[in-house]
């Protein structure tokens, strides 16, 4: 009993210091993006707090689906899955409907919400982890059958794909096709069936690169920084001069210089070189290591999780958003070609913010579980073995658990 006791005080605590990662992650966002973004307001809105008041909007409401979506039960969010993803389908497409869709820098991402727009590719960034981790633990016996058990969520992927690539967003259709070959290898999907995807995934994202542009001129650019210094390669290169000369402790929250004119965009997916400029190696030292200890939480309740259902879940919703942060770093330290992946937490975007917040929810939900569920189901076990005892010697008390839901929530 004093294990059970013990086990569950450590499942607390590490929950609690989960909240404390996500408030702290959140807050350090904020700050950095107020000072990010004051200058650049100021200038094309008349208005230093244009960016954080709505993104402090965004944030309450992120903060209530983060909790909404770490207390519902699991079994209620797995009803919804299909309505998710009709709904993420249509607002994928009503993207592209002119008059509807907004667009902004050649590409449709947008649909105009009364005073605020929406990204509904960032939505696609939960509902299709969801829709997989449900499907594929359904469907768990069929692994081996491609057409009854592969070939559903791979087509669900692919039109997802389909509809975010056409939004000109080639950057996030890539990212959530990756993160859906991880959660696919991680159900057991047979190598062969795995090798056959990465083979035709790879040309066919190769080919097209080569149809827009601007892509290749992101990747020369990266390939070879001088050959365009002042032109594909001047947000890059800023960037990574910002970094730089940051040092140690960097010049302080809202000391900054270079996020006045020198980085295009900054507030936005290169927000990280603000923060760097104004933290140093020891912001980026803090930065890694609550990104790190997010990370262990979520493939702990993973790994702890008793259903299939919520280790494809923990698992690929914590993929998605470390690998999206160690994306967004790499790129903007100018180790990768310029994409558009925002920095969870940090980058202004509302549609962003909202999406991680609920992953962050669902993570959590799966944590509170794996932490005291196993632990519950022992002691109802013990307690139902007592009842059964008591019953043989006349005795009048038994233990009855009817629904192991009820006695963790």
């Amino acid at each position: 009993m004093y294990h059970f006791d013990a086990e569950r005080i450590q499942g607390k605590t590490t929950i609690h210091l989960f909240y404390i990662c996500i408030i702290l992650l959140l807050g350090v966002g904020l700050v950095t993006l107020y000072s990010a973004s004051y200058f650049f307001a100021l200038r094309f809105f008349f208005d230093g707090n244009y960016f954080i008041l709505r993104q402090l909007i965004f944030a309450a409401a992120g903060i209530i689906l983060f909790f909404v979506f770490a207390f519902m039960n699991i079994e209620t969010i797995r009803k919804c899955i299909l309505p998710f993803v009709c709904i993420a389908v249509l607002m994928c497409v009503l993207t592209l409907i002119p008059g509807i869709g907004i667009e902004r820098y050649g590409a449709s991402r947008w649909i105009e919400i009364g005073l605020f727009s929406y990204q509904p590719s960032e939505m696609v960034k939960f509902i299709l982890p969801l829709y997989l981790a449900h499907l594929l633990d359904k469907k768990s016996q069929c692994m081996d059958k491609f057409f009854t058990g592969i070939l559903p969520p791979v087509l669900v992927t692919a039109t997802f794909f389909g509809l975010i690539y056409m939004q000109n967003n080639f950057s996030t259709a890539v990212f959530i096709v990756f993160n859906a070959m991880i959660i696919f290898f991680l159900a057991g999907m047979r190598y062969r069936y795995f090798l056959a995807a990465i083979s035709m995934i790879i040309p066919i994202a190769v080919l097209l690169i080569f149809t827009k542009e601007h892509r290749v001129r992101r990747l020369v650019s990266f390939l070879r920084p001088e050959w365009d210094p002042m032109g594909a390669g001047f947000q890059v290169n800023a960037s990574r001069d910002t970094i730089m000369s940051s040092g140690l402790f960097g010049k302080g929250f809202g000391e900054g210089t270079r996020k006045i004119a020198s980085i295009p965009e900054i507030h936005s997916d290169f927000i990280f070189s603000a923060y760097v400029e104004e933290t140093g190696f020891i912001g980026i030292l803090l930065l890694f290591i609550l990104f790190a200890f997010f990370a262990a939480v979520g493939y702990t309740a993973a790994l702890k999780s008793e259903s299939l259902f919520g280790k494809l879940l923990a698992a690929g919703l914590t993929t998605m958003i470390v690998s999206q942060a160690l994306l967004n770093i790499a790129v903007v330290s100018g180790a990768l070609p310029a994409t558009g992946i925002p920095l969870p937490f940090f980058s202004a975007g509302g549609s962003s913010l909202i999406t991680t917040l609920i992953c962050s929810g669902l993570i959590a939900n799966v944590a509170r579980k794996s932490a005291f569920g196993a632990d519950v189901s022992r002691e109802a076990k013990t307690a139902g073995g007592a009842s059964v005892i008591n019953s043989l010697n006349g005795g009048s008390r038994a233990v009855v658990y009817n629904n192991m839901e009820d006695v963790y929530e």
